[in-house]
C-alpha cells in the first residue's frame, strides 16, 4: 500500500469512526486502533505485531501504541465490528448492486492437521478441504457488495439466500450470474422477489409439467432460454469468468487475500481478518480505476 492509499483509508477511517460516535473514557482512539489494524493486515501480521515501535515507517507512525492485551480486546469488540461494516459500505455504495452481478465462492484451506474446531470439511477448488469458504457478491465494477465467510461444509446456495435477503438495495431487472452449484428452485424464487434474475448453466432440463408448475416462473423462463437457444445463452454464460477476475485481483498483490495464515484461526478472526482484506482490496480498485481514468 503506497502513500496515497493510505492517506485515503485514514480519511475514511476517520469518517466511520465519526459516523459510529466517540468512545466513552477510552485511552486509546478508535481512528487508533482501526489504523493500527488495516496496518498489520496489509503487512500479513498478527495483532502483537501491531503494538512494536519498530513495525512503523514513514507511511504510518503513530505517536502512541497499545498494549497487546489493550488492543486484542478492542478489537474483538461488537463495536470495531461495526466500524469495519461502515468502511466496507464507504467503498461498495452501501452494497448496492449494479445490472449485472456475480455469485462465487472461494475456499479458504487450513491445514490438515490444524486444531481449529471450527473449520470444517467440504467441497471447494475441485477438491475436498477442511477450512471454510468465503461467498461473494460481486458487481461488475469488480466491487464485492456483500459477503460471507462461513465453515467449508455449508452449502453455496443456502448462504446465497442469506445474502439475498439482506441486501438492501436491487435494481429492478437486473441479473446475478452463478454457476450451477447455485441452481435451485428456491434461490430463483428468492431472487426473483427481489425483482432480479438468477442467471446460471441448468444442471437438468425438467420437463415434467408438476416440475415446472412448482420451480416457479423464473426458472421456467431460465429453462426456456437454454432450451431455444443454447448458443447464445453459452456465449452470455461465458460471462460469468468476470467474477474469477475479482478474485485474481483480490489475491495477486502484496498484502492481498492469500492462503489464511497460522495465526488466523476460528470463525471470528478469519471473518475479521477477511473483512479487512476486501476493504484494502476496494481502495486499491478505486485508485487504480482513478488512474486509469487519467491515462
Amino acid at each position: 500500500m503506497d502513500r496515497v492509499q493510505w492517506a485515503d483509508l485514514s480519511k475514511r477511517i476517520r469518517h466511520a469512526v465519526k459516523a459510529i460516535g466517540p468512545t466513552p473514557r477510552a485511552q486509546y482512539s478508535d481512528v487508533l486502533i482501526l489504523s493500527i489494524y488495516c496496518w498489520e493486515v496489509a503487512n500479513d501480521r498478527p495483532l502483537c505485531w501491531g503494538c512494536k515501535r519498530e513495525n512503523y515507517g514513514g507511511i504510518f507512525r503513530p505517536r502512541t501504541l497499545p498494549s497487546v492485551s489493550q488492543f486484542c480486546r478492542r478489537v474483538k469488540t461488537s463495536r470495531f465490528q461495526a466500524m469495519l461494516q461502515h468502511l466496507h459500505d464507504q467503498l461498495t455504495n452501501d452494497s448496492r448492486l449494479s445490472q449485472v452481478n456475480f455469485l462465487d465462492g472461494k475456499p479458504l484451506p487450513v491445514g490438515n492437521y490444524s486444531r481449529d474446531p471450527e473449520a470444517r470439511n467440504g467441497f471447494g477448488a475441485g477438491q475436498f478441504m477442511r477450512g471454510y469458504k468465503l461467498h461473494v457478491l460481486v458487481r461488475d465494477d469488480r466491487r464485492i457488495a456483500s459477503w460471507s465467510i462461513m465453515p467449508m461444509n455449508v452449502h453455496e446456495m443456502n448462504v446465497a439466500r442469506v445474502i439475498v435477503d439482506q441486501l438492501p438495495h436491487v435494481p429492478r431487472g437486473s441479473m446475478i450470474m452463478a454457476d450451477g452449484n447455485y441452481d435451485s428452485h428456491v434461490l430463483h424464487k428468492d431472487v426473483f422477489r427481489r425483482n432480479a434474475w438468477l442467471w446460471l448453466k441448468p444442471r437438468g432440463m425438467a420437463e415434467h409439467p408438476v416440475t415446472l408448475r412448482q420451480m416457479g416462473p423464473a426458472r421456467r423462463e431460465l429453462l426456456r432460454a437454454w432450451r431455444d437457444d443454447p448458443t447464445g445463452s453459452e456465449r452470455l454464460n461465458y460471462y460469468r469468468v468476470h467474477v474469477e477476475g475479482t478474485f485474481s485481483n483480490l489475491t495477486c498483490y502484496s498484502g492481498g487475500l492469500g492462503p489464511l495464515p497460522a495465526f488466523v484461526r476460528r470463525l471470528e478472526r478469519v471473518r475479521r481478518w477477511v473483512g479487512a482484506k476486501i476493504i484494502l482490496y476496494h481502495i486499491r480498485l478505486e485508485h487504480r480505476k482513478a488512474n486509469a481514468s487519467l491515462n
